[in-house]
């Protein structure tokens, strides 16, 4: 198992290089008493079986019990989480979120548009340069590959490849786990089939995968309804585009109620980085920035690992002995990330573009 947490931090050295001085800084007294004194945080989009959130909520809560957590809308897209923090601008209630944790491509949007406060926690150096802001408006905090989660009780014949999709026996079958307009998951689901077919990552791949997305829903493979464990279940989307790390959850909250096989395509392996940010609206910004230091703590980062995610700090922690062999071997095989390519900024945001602009005309297909 040693050999898959190597082959694990030589995958991303390319895209990912970071420190191995682990950090031992706190948050300081300060911030914990402001933080407390404030006795609310609220958060969006963060659903109990996404990466882990569901325990990394409850570790927040455990260590500092005297704030209450608010969580709105747990299954918005980054989109949603973006505009919720501008409709809420005026509003120091329950309704405004404190912090979002979106896609990449979003973070420098909303910089840009000022809704972002900066903030360094306190493992701020071991934090990848190449997915952090360098000023601390937004800051990776994990990563997956785009997988295939399958329900077999009514897919014979599990697909391997994205082609595989396309053939007549995954009639009214194939879904995304999002809204492609709004989603970073679809979104990022439409690129990697867009690679699969050889485009060049950024606007050729996101313009292939819209093809590809159409000649799907032409042939009727394709559901659009928004993916998720329920509806898989109920054998409304018995295949389900979908992060690694959100269908390996999925697989152990189902249970075998139905079986599930979760594939990671032969082509278009695709990795994508989210970032978490803080609200320049946020009514209890100590709290917000309080959360953020449990998230890059070796206790957050590790909640997050048990979630199937690669945390931020995932190579510093790896390399200083702190991670805990049964997590490493919960993983999915190294195999699965060899081959994935992490795309740049500048990829993400002319993919985005893309698909957001394109999927109407070219798809067709109304998600929800």
């Amino acid at each position: 198992m040693m050999s898959h947490m190597r082959r694990l931090l030589s995958l991303s050295t390319a895209m990912i290089v970071a420190s191995t001085a682990i950090a031992s800084a706190e948050p300081s007294a300060e911030l914990i008493a402001a933080a407390k004194a404030e006795g609310n945080l609220t958060t969006i989009a963060l659903p109990h079986d996404w990466c882990g959130y569901g325990g990394v909520i409850a570790g927040f809560k455990a260590k500092y019990p005297e704030i209450t957590v608010n969580e709105l809308n747990p299954d918005a897209g980054s989109a949603d989480e973006v505009e919720a923090i501008k409709a809420n601008k005026d509003n120091k209630g329950p309704q405004a979120p404190d912090v979002v944790d979106v896609g990449l491509a979003f973070g420098p949007q909303m910089k840009a548009e000022g809704l972002t406060q900066p903030y360094k926690v306190s493992t701020w150096d071991e934090i990848p340069d190449t997915i952090k802001d360098a000023d601390g408006h937004w800051y990776g905090d994990y990563y997956g590959v785009m997988s295939l989660l399958v329900n077999k009780d009514l897919v014979a014949n599990t697909p391997k490849d994205w082609s595989d999709l396309l053939k007549p026996e995954y009639a009214g079958q194939v879904a995304l786990a999002g809204d492609p307009r709004a989603s970073n998951q679809a979104i990022l689901g439409v690129l990697a089939a867009g690679l699969a077919s050889g485009a060049a990552a950024g606007q050729a791949a996101g313009e292939a995968g819209l093809s590809y997305f159409g000649e799907l829903n032409k042939a009727g493979n394709f559901v659009p309804v928004i993916g998720k464990s329920g509806t898989l279940a109920q054998g409304a989307t018995p295949i389900i585009v979908m992060w690694d790390y959100n269908a390996l959850a999925a697989k152990d909250t189902l249970a075998g109620n139905p079986p599930v096989e979760v594939v990671v395509p032969t082509k278009g392996v695709l990795a994508g980085v989210y970032v978490q940010a803080i609200s320049a609206y946020a009514p209890h910004p100590n709290a917000a920035k309080l959360w953020m230091e449990y998230l890059y703590s070796d206790e957050g980062q590790l909640a997050w690992l048990k979630g199937y995610c690669h945390p931020a700090r995932f190579n510093a922690m790896a390399a200083a002995g702190k991670i805990p062999q049964e997590l490493l071997d919960k993983l999915p095989p190294a195999e699965s990330y060899a081959a994935a390519y992490f795309p740049t900024l500048e990829e993400v945001d002319a993919n985005k573009a893309a698909v957001t602009g394109g999927w109407d005309k070219v798809v067709g297909a109304n998600v929800q």
